[in-house]
């Protein structure tokens, strides 16, 4: 993307977007016009000040930019949850060139979509010599809906001058979203991660589609727009326009499942913010509860029925991949132990779901296992109890026995029950989403296909690049192919035992592995 690779490899995520701002943007406001901060509100959803923190570049098109709006259609529609998911959510989508007025229409039915509201637009700029993607323009739209009716679902439109969808002609371009239920009752969501744009990521999505999940957590490396994934500027092969395809190929599911993601370090764009994440900011817009919205727009949390989420970014703690290492100054780390505790308290909350990229137990030959994450955050999941960690990272899916410091607690077989206040915290990676596929130390082992085997070779990825190698017996369920995970919530009366049931799913619809995780509700 344009520093030396030999002195990118000294300088940090900010000090490299120091070198390609000053690099670029003398020729960009040249060629391209003025560049300015913040976004183009189109409406007042988003105030100046929230957006300029989240997209801290952008070029102002010249007029001649606009197209007769008849002529646009809008593409990529996906949703996210805001604060609250009873009552906030965000609609999010793209269009190729500049569109005048856009808004969104929202209703009951197909046929009351009077309520129409102004969305904000996030213009996101790439000049030539800065990847692959050449001189670059992309518009992304948001439009933040609050005060909605909890276990509601609404239609909704999206549109600008020239494309209005409550036209009868552009009713097939109608979504629906249905928002959380007031009170505790049973849900099923999804999850995985390292997905990118292919045959296997659009078959995962038809997939996830049919399991009606209330929402998908996709835990990092969600398009590979840089696919090197150091966290350098001198990552070449960096392209804005993947993108394009990735939003295109999600929206087949993201129109109507709120797609909550994670930041891993393949979403790390130098370019357009010191912290690498202005691209994300401009195409995403999530729940800001974090404890660092400058620093880590990808940290938040929500509760949807009886459930916790609590989404981290990992880049902050890798050993591994430190182009972000320590960028929150602890402040992360601080954040999640006052969530944890919070919903530890709370009397609506049973179970508590983390998800981030970087694994804290995988044996894949590739990355293997976090040391950073293990030393800053295992700790916190085992004195929390938390019932389940979701990573990615490593393309495969793994599942282990229930650990504590580091040590097996209690063998997890296939079909079996894991019960997080006696036991420990069970950890899945579900990497398999739709990149390439990585490999195993030891043989595969998965349902129907069991091998008992004690002890797996691996490592640990330590400090400055060293891996300590080691040898496990967490390793439970080891699966090499396309795959995502199914986790259904099921509450129960007070006292009794409320359960996750958690499904490896193959591409094929294979079922690979089954647990479940209990919990005495509240």
């Amino acid at each position: 993307m344009g520093v030396p690779e030999k002195l990118a490899e000294r300088m940090s995520m900010a000090e490299q977007h120091e070198y390609l701002r000053a690099r670029f943007s003398r020729r960009t406001m040249i060629r391209g016009g003025a560049v300015t901060l913040g976004a183009v509100a189109g409406g007042a959803y988003v105030t100046g000040a929230t957006a300029q923190a989240a997209v801290p570049t952008q070029r102002v098109a010249p007029a001649t930019e606009h197209v007769d709006g008849a002529l646009v259609a809008p593409f990529g529609r996906h949703l996210a949850y805001g604060n609250d998911p009873r009552t906030e959510i965000t609609v999010s989508w793209q269009v190729p060139v500049a569109v005048k007025n856009p808004f969104i229409r929202i209703g009951a039915s197909p046929w009351d979509l009077s309520r129409k509201i102004p969305a904000e637009v996030r213009t996101l700029y790439t000049p030539a010599g800065v990847g692959a993607s050449g001189d670059r323009t992309q518009y992304y739209l948001h439009a933040k809906l609050t005060n909605l009716r909890p276990g509601k679902t609404y239609y909704y439109g999206v549109g600008h001058q020239g494309f209005d969808p409550a036209e009868r002609h552009l009713l097939g371009t109608l979504g629906t979203f249905t928002t959380a239920p007031a009170h505790k009752a049973p849900f099923t969501f999804t999850a995985f991660g390292d997905q990118g744009v292919s045959y296997h990521g659009l078959a995962n999505d038809a997939l996830i589609l049919g399991q009606d999940p209330a929402f998908h957590l996709h835990a990092g490396d969600i398009a590979y727009g840089d696919p090197a994934g150091q966290g350098k500027t001198s990552d070449t092969g960096f392209d804005s326009r993947v993108w394009d395809q990735f939003l295109y190929q999600t929206e087949s599911v993201a129109k109507q499942v709120p797609w909550m993601v994670s930041y891993g370090n393949h979403d790390m764009e130098a370019w357009y913010s010191p912290n690498g994440y202005g691209g994300e900011e401009a195409r995403w817009t999530l729940p800001d509860n974090g404890p660092d919205k400058k620093n880590l727009p990808g940290v938040y949390s929500f509760v949807y029925g009886n459930t916790a989420v609590i989404s981290l970014d990992a880049n902050d703690v890798s050993f591994e991949i430190p182009a972000n290492l320590g960028i929150s100054g602890g402040t992360q780390t601080k954040w999640l132990e006052a969530q944890l505790k919070k919903f530890r308290a709370s009397k609506d909350v049973d179970f508590v779901v983390v998800f981030f990229h970087h694994c804290a137990y995988c044996t894949s030959t590739a990355h293997a296992s976090e040391g950073g994450v293990r030393q800053e955050w295992v700790p916190l999941f085992e004195k929390y109890t938390v019932d389940l960690v979701i990573n990615g990272h490593n393309h495969v899916y793994e599942r282990t026995d229930v650990l504590k410091g580091d040590k097996v607690t209690k063998k997890l077989p296939i079909g079996g029950t894991a019960y997080p206040e006696t036991d420990g915290v069970v950890y899945v990676t579900a990497g398999a989403a739709g990149k390439s596929l990585y490999a195993f130390s030891a043989d595969q082992t998965y349902e129907g296909h069991e091998k008992d085997i004690d002890s797996v070779s691996s490592f640990v990825c330590l400090k400055d690049g060293a891996r300590q190698q080691e040898s496990v017996a967490w390793s439970r369920v080891r699966y090499l192919d396309y795959s995502f995970l199914r986790v259904d919530v099921a509450p129960a009366p007070k006292g009794r035992y409320a359960t996750l049931t958690v499904r490896g799913i193959a591409e094929t619809g294979e079922q690979v592995d089954h647990f479940t995780v209990a919990r005495r509700a509240k």
